[in-house]
C-alpha cells in the first residue's frame, strides 16, 4: 500500500496536468507530458507513491512505483 497519494499525469487545456489521486485542482499544469512527468516523479519519490501516465485519450498507458516495492516482486 502507497504512503502517499498516487500522482497522475493526464492531458489539460493547456497541456498536460500533474493530479494527486482524488484531487480536482491540478499539482501543476505544463506544457509537455515529459515536464509534467518529472513533476510527477519527484513527488512520487518524496511520497514513497506511484505515477500513472495517461495518454492523449485519457487512458493509463504507463506506471512506475517509487520506493513502496515488494522485494521480491511478485509473479
Amino acid at each position: 500500500m502507497s504512503k502517499g497519494k498516487n500522482q497522475h499525469v493526464v492531458p489539460h487545456d493547456n497541456g498536460w496536468a500533474v493530479k494527486g489521486a482524488g484531487n480536482s485542482k491540478a499539482t501543476a499544469v505544463t506544457h509537455t507530458q515529459k515536464e509534467a512527468n518529472q513533476i510527477a516523479t519527484q513527488i512520487a519519490k518524496n511520497q514513497q507513491s506511484e505515477v500513472l501516465i495517461h495518454g492523449q485519450n485519457g487512458r493509463i498507458r504507463e506506471r512506475n512505483s517509487y520506493g513502496n516495492d515488494p522485494f521480491p516482486p511478485e509473479g
